[in-house]
């Protein structure tokens, strides 16, 4: 006998339910991105402005909301845990006791942050005292961290349950990020930051205040490399140039030792300072145990003789052992020499976009953020100054008119407020502060007293007001407070830094390769080895060259040195630079990676050109750049020598206009201008004056309506010009057939444009011995050896060059390369053999 079911499936129990069906996947996938972003920004990532960690943020603020500053009594550690819990972090006790810890550990923290009373660990890895036992408080450096919050200086967001205002981020008016590090492991990613000295890091920082346009080297003379509070030796320099270069590099860390002689003729080794973030007991542990494994020979004992003096570890060596070759093999198989990988991701604006810095940049991020704290604070504070001189103006005016005032008053019934505005012309706040004093004080008034309160008012409002309206001043308040926190919190460096013979720098250990760089429209770049596409006779349909997104296409590409520089021109005039290797290497179809996580464009700009260059130093060399609407400029190249994270301004440009090509020039060139209806000029760059970064410059060719700049190049004689139009035609002209005429004018004729030929996409000057790269709007590249493009008239119609598979498909860039010495020799008239995508093989 079968049991009735207890429940009925068909039953609806919640007659509003709404049961919404969703496939496994999409709905699997979009959560796991949901929770991804949510450890990234809420969980495990540093902010670049103040450098904390979300806990870490809770922690400070509920501790100041609590006056726990350093001037006020211990307060037990259960009680700031539990305030954090209730007001602002709803998870574990246990993970904010950790962090608060944490905080207050000197071996952990460069300047702590916490001020801790009792048993916070050690360095020997012995856990904290539970929070009921321990007492804590801010440390003084805190109070710079809070300082002028209270001043609507950070914007504010609702706690868990809304029923407080939690900051987004604190003021840190020191640069945290760097001065304490940071370390965390999000969901793909993971942050290690190391601490660094605060006097040398706010050098730094006044520093690129003085001089924008500093350098690396110039950074790394005050930056001398990360401070730990361990102490230790740093070895060799490259690892450090490295990771402020790049935001990534690898150091090598040794504890300090010296050798004492003892007994006769014994040698012992005593280890003073460790590596950071290692465990002394589980070092000697470690040590011991390979010893009696017979894994380290030579040694007879290992004590700990640490006491409230400093650290001191001592390792006894046999009578007959090199104390240098035991020393050698204790720094090889033991932590006594560790590696601390340095990967500076952290949260950059309010976006909270995790981003891989530099050191410029996260100087660069703070400096701007704390701009922005002075500039709200004076709003704030010029602000009250308005308000309080307002309602000075009403108790004077209630002092020269004491007794009528006094009258007023006593007379009124319940409209004594309106009767005093109407009579002195008052406003709602002054005639309601008149009547808040009592009678004593409003016949006490002590006019002097008054005046000199409001005069000292309209000083300070002049001043607040001369700071919102000089941006230099604000400079030089926020070099004044950066030097006083110096001054007041900084010590000597603690961790000695030793350089090392023949030494390799980053650049040597990049293997220099030609490599084609590609860019879309939609702003992803990547690099890839020019060895990856082979040669195609002309008229071949193409191999696939780069996968793009739907709607997007490539808009730039060409072939450079990993050791170039690479300048990025943006449609705004801006220009940033790079190294070539600092392009993510990406394979012949992939996407590449997103330019806004390689420069730090603003919102909406979008690079337009790009050159590569393999030094910038002053050698009379000039970036001659010319605009869509054919206007034209000459840059002496050694203006953009030293140039910022966040870029620098090469051109300004007319509303509606946009930067179409750069070329490089030596002042002896001559310039063709091509436009998309097949018109060109050509003139000598001499005809364009040199100009600084912020000039608009000047005309290069007069356009007809509808026509608009596709290219420009420097004409060398006895080269050629090459021009290739959308629908995959193209042809060879002697430079000689474009004659010589002033700039500004309409120029000659270029190309004889049909239905079949489409208009001109662009054009090179070549000398037949260079391959030729097309990319069509499908991600289709062809590569072709240029002498097999006819030779042909300025009005000709040219030969095809490409076919395409899709119907539709255009040419939307090309590209110059070295010829491949291994061409293939198929033709674009026979069928090609195809893979299982549909792609040329």
């Amino acid at each position: 006998m079968s049991k009735k079911p207890q429940y009925d499936p068909e039953e609806i129990r919640y007659p509003d339910q709404k049961i919404v069906e969703s496939p496994l996947v999409p709905e699997m996938e979009q959560s796991y991105i949901e929770y991804a972003m949510s450890v990234i920004k809420g969980r495990a990532l540093p902010d670049v402005r103040d450098g904390l960690k979300p806990v870490h943020r809770r922690i400070l603020y509920a501790m100041y909301e609590d006056n726990l500053t350093s001037d006020r009594p211990f307060k037990k550690s259960a009680t700031c845990v539990g305030d954090v819990l209730g007001r602002y972090h709803p998870h574990g006790d246990a993970s904010v006791y950790d962090a608060l810890v944490r905080l207050a550990q000197d071996f952990s923290m460069r300047y702590m942050l916490v001020d801790g009373h009792g048993n916070f660990g050690s360095v020997d890895g012995d856990p904290p005292a539970a929070y009921r036992y321990t007492e804590a408080r801010l440390a003084r450096i805190s109070d710079e961290m809070l300082r002028d919050i209270d001043k609507d200086t950070v914007n504010w967001d609702p706690n868990f349950d809304e029923t407080r205002k939690e900051p987004r981020v604190l003021p840190s008016r020191f640069p945290n990020l760097l001065v304490n590090g940071s370390s965390g492991i999000a969901v793909g990613m993971a942050t290690n930051i190391p601490p660094h000295n605060l006097r040398e890091v706010i050098a730094a920082c006044i520093h690129v205040l003085e001089d924008p346009n500093a350098t690396l080297a110039d950074l790394m003379q005050y930056v001398k490399g990360p401070d730990f509070p361990t102490r230790g030796i740093i070895m060799g320099r490259s690892g450090i140039r490295a990771a402020y270069a790049t935001g990534r590099g690898r150091l090598v860390i040794r504890a300090r030792h010296e050798f004492e002689e003892f007994g006769k003729d014994r040698t012992r080794i005593v280890i003073t300072e460790i590596p950071y973030q290692v465990n002394k007991r589980m070092l000697i542990k470690s040590m011991a145990d390979q010893v009696e494994d017979k894994r380290l020979d030579g040694i007879s004992d290992i004590r700990d003789e640490s006491d409230r003096n400093g650290m001191r570890i001592v390792i006894e060596l046999k009578r007959d052992a090199n104390p240098q070759v035991v020393l050698n093999r204790l720094f090889s198989q033991t932590q006594l020499q560790t590696t601390f990988a340095i990967n500076m991701l952290a949260l950059v604006d309010d976006q909270s976009q995790p981003k891989i810095l530099s050191l410029r940049h996260i100087i660069d991020e703070y400096l701007a953020f704390q701009e922005e704290i002075i500039v709200r604070r004076t709003k704030y504070d010029l602000k009250k100054a308005m308000e309080r001189a307002h309602l000075l103006e009403g108790l004077l005016i209630a002092q020269d008119n004491i007794d009528e005032v006094i009258h007023i008053i006593r007379s009124s019934y319940d409209n004594a407020k309106e009767n005093l505005m109407n009579r002195f012309g008052l406003d709602d706040i002054q005639a309601q502060a008149i009547l808040d004093m009592r009678l004593k004080a409003l016949q006490g008034l002590d006019r002097e007293k008054l005046e000199n309160e409001y005069k000292e008012l309209e000083e300070k409002i002049a001043w607040f007001n001369r700071i919102l309206s000089d941006e230099g001043l604000v400079k030089q308040i926020l070099k004044d407070e950066l030097r006083a926190i110096s001054d007041k919190y900084g010590d000597d460096r603690m961790t000695e830094i030793q350089d090392v013979e023949d030494e390799i720098d980053i650049e040597d250990l990049i293997e220099e390769e030609q490599c084609v760089f590609t860019l879309t429209q939609a702003g992803y770049i990547k690099r890839t080895p020019v060895s990856e596409y082979t040669a195609q006779s002309k008229g071949g349909m193409g191999k696939k060259g780069i996968t793009t997104r739907e709607e997007d296409y490539v808009v730039d590409v060409f072939t450079a040195s990993t050791h170039d520089y690479i300048l990025f021109f943006t449609d705004t005039g801006k220009v940033y630079r790079k190294k070539g290797y600092q392009i993510p290497e990406s394979g012949k179809t992939a996407k590449g990676t997103n330019i806004i996580n390689i420069l730090q464009v603003e919102q909406g700009e979008r690079v337009q050109t790009m050159i590569h260059t393999r030094s910038i130093e002053d050698d009379g060399r000039f970036l001659f750049m010319v605009t869509r609407n054919g206007t034209v400029k000459r840059l002496p190249a050694n203006t953009l020598k030293n140039l910022r994270n966040n870029g620098i301004r090469a051109l300004r440009m007319d509303e509606g206009d946009q930067l179409i090509t750069v070329r490089e020039t030596d002042g002896k060139q001559r310039i063709l201008i091509a436009t998309h209806d097949g018109m060109a000029v050509c003139f000598d760059e001499n005809d364009v004056r040199p100009m600084g970064r912020d000039a608009v410059g000047v005309r290069g060719i007069r356009l007809r309506e509808g026509d608009y700049v596709v290219g420009a190049a420097r004409a060398a004689e006895g080269k050629c010009v090459l021009s290739i139009t959308e629908k995959g035609y193209g042809k060879r002209t002697a430079v000689e057939e474009y004659r010589i005429t002033n700039r500004g004018g309409l120029g000659i004729k270029n190309y004889m444009i049909t239905d079949k030929t489409g208009p001109v996409v662009g054009i090179k000057v070549v000398d037949g011995s260079e391959d030729l790269l097309l990319v069509t709007q499908a991600g289709i590249l062809i590569r072709t050896a240029v002498e097999n493009i006819r030779s042909a008239g300025r009005a000709t119609q040219g030969v095809i060059v490409m076919r395409f598979k899709e119907e539709g498909d255009r040419v939307i860039s090309l590209a110059l390369t070295d010829r491949d010495a291994a061409e293939e020799t198929e033709t674009g008239t026979e069928p090609e053999k195809k893979g299982t995508d549909g792609t040329s093989v």
